[in-house]
């Protein structure tokens, strides 16, 4: 069966390269699931989870900030501003992050994206933790 070749890497490192069944990650436009065939694509990544099933294993979570990806021939290229592993996150410095942003207010789009960043981390980590669905 063909796979996914799947290349996940931030600003300042390499993220995490692997085999993959699937992704499914967060555009402008709405979430999108992309499978082994796909058509080539590009687009512009939303602050959101991305989802990635390998060939071996349990699903692998990470918090994307900004950025794009690509697909061609079967490889998967997220090239995000931000991008970290689910395990990477510490949940109560996100919780703390979202309540420095509420308590900002919500007038203020640098607040407002620092707030949608801290809910990226919390709703990713707590996926890796089986606490939510995807």
């Amino acid at each position: 069966m063909p796979e996914l070749t799947v290349d996940i890497v931030a600003v300042d490192r390499s993220v995490w390269t692997g085999e993959a069944k699937s992704v499914v990650l967060k555009t402008v436009e709405g979430d999108m699931g992309l499978l082994p065939g796909h058509e080539p694509v590009l687009a512009m990544l939303s602050d959101g989870p991305v989802r990635v099933d390998p060939v071996d294993g349990d699903p692998v979570y990470f918090a994307v900030h900004g950025g794009f990806f690509s697909m061609d021939t079967n490889h998967i290229r997220v090239l995000a501003e931000v991008a970290e592993m689910a395990e990477e996150i510490d949940i109560a410095r996100a919780k703390e992050a979202k309540q420095r942003a509420i308590a900002a207010g919500a007038d203020d789009p640098d607040d407002l994206a620092a707030l949608r960043r801290a809910e990226t981390r919390i709703d990713v980590a707590m996926r890796e933790q089986g606490l939510a669905a995807f």
